[in-house]
């Protein structure tokens, strides 16, 4: 590990989540540049860092709005920006009650699949005396949400277009089963443009032309412009990136700013170290790296995260010759930011390897 703010580092008690806001700036450029060269706006999805602080730095770049997964994000994300896309249904009485709460100045625009979600929510907003945007979210492949024909979207539409207290405002889909390398992604972007197409056609047919059509995601970003139609993209981890990313080709290692900083406790075991990061610091899921793991570090990203309890990690030294002693600091990048993130309660900001900030995850858990 490269020598940086001692001091600081030394008075960190391990695991901690790690921003290098270089990193985070150049990531945040590389996206804006795209998306104006494209013309496309740009709203992130804050679920990966649920930090205000992040998110204002997403709107400096060049971010026209953000999108949140729950009420809690909504209610966080309020606070520093004026137009909130809740990309989940709002079902229930205290979530819809919450949201009905944001201030009023707040654009709220909601996805949903069913009549069931649209009306609870058309009724909380006319009691509440706003009216709440709606896009229709379509099933694009990935069989989890969303309406399953364009009959069913137009259907879907009409009711939002003549419902008063909300506003049919277009369309939404999230393609996530869509993680391939970049050089084989061409015909299944294609593939999506065309099933896209049959949904614009049939609602712009029936008068219900969509204004906004929302999508996008990490592994597709660089890709998003051979959908046809789309006005508007979503990525989250690509402020941060991972591993997952990486194995993906959405990024290249040295982009990655998101990290766990955790401490050698133990080289009993001959091939391997023992951090004190586990699967509450960096979460356990399964990446997409065919290497296989949970992370890896950083700086040496040949030495993988090969097994996970609570709070053991198990670095595998069967690629390297580094042989860490007891003590020793390593960071890990995750397989998944996004899991990582949420199990921590500050972020820790870094520029050029010195600490410049601390933010807490406001909008992490609930």
């Amino acid at each position: 590990m490269r020598a940086m703010d001692v001091s600081w580092l030394d008075m960190t008690v391990t695991p901690a989540a790690l921003v290098d806001l270089d990193r985070v700036e150049a990531n945040l450029a590389r996206v804006a540049a795209y998306t104006r060269q494209r013309g496309l706006r740009w709203r992130p999805h804050t679920k990966t860092h649920k930090t205000p602080e992040l998110a204002q730095l997403q709107l400096a770049a060049g971010a026209q709005g953000v999108t949140v997964a729950t009420v809690r994000e909504a209610e966080v994300m309020a606070s520093v920006c004026d137009d909130v896309l809740l990309a989940y249904p709002p079902v229930g009485t205290e979530r819809l009650d919450r949201l009905m709460d944001l201030p009023p100045h707040v654009r709220l625009t909601v996805a949903l699949d069913s009549s069931e979600a649209l009306h609870p929510l058309a009724h909380a907003a006319r009691r509440a005396g706003r009216t709440v945007g709606v896009l229709v979210e379509l099933e694009m492949g990935m069989r989890r949400v969303g309406v399953q024909s364009p009959a069913d979207a137009v259907k879907l539409a009409r009711e939002a277009a003549y419902s008063s207290g909300v506003e049919y405002r277009g369309i939404t889909f999230y393609a996530g089963h869509l993680r391939l390398p970049q050089a084989e992604l061409g015909p299944a972007m294609r593939a999506q443009s065309e099933r896209l197409l049959a949904f614009v056609e049939a609602l712009t047919a029936e008068g219900l032309r969509p204004e906004t059509v929302s999508g996008g995601s990490t592994p597709t970003l660089w890709r998003s412009h051979d959908v046809a139609g789309l006005t508007e993209i979503r990525p989250g981890i690509n402020i941060f990136n991972d591993r997952n990313s990486v194995s993906v080709g959405a990024c290249e290692w040295s982009e990655c700013a998101y990290s766990v900083l955790a401490t050698v406790v133990s080289t009993a075991v001959p091939g391997q170290a023992v951090i004190d990061a586990g699967s509450k610091a960096l979460a356990k899921e399964e990446g997409f790296d065919a290497s296989g793991g949970y992370g890896a570090l950083l700086d040496m990203p040949e030495v993988r995260v090969h097994g996970l309890s609570e709070e053991h990690g198990l670095l595998d030294l069967s690629r390297t010759d580094w042989r860490p002693r007891v003590g020793d600091r390593v960071r890990v990048v995750p397989n998944h930011a996004c899991a990582s993130v949420n199990l921590h309660e500050k972020l820790h900001v870094m520029r050029q390897d010195r600490h410049v900030a601390t933010h807490a995850i406001a909008a992490r858990g609930w």
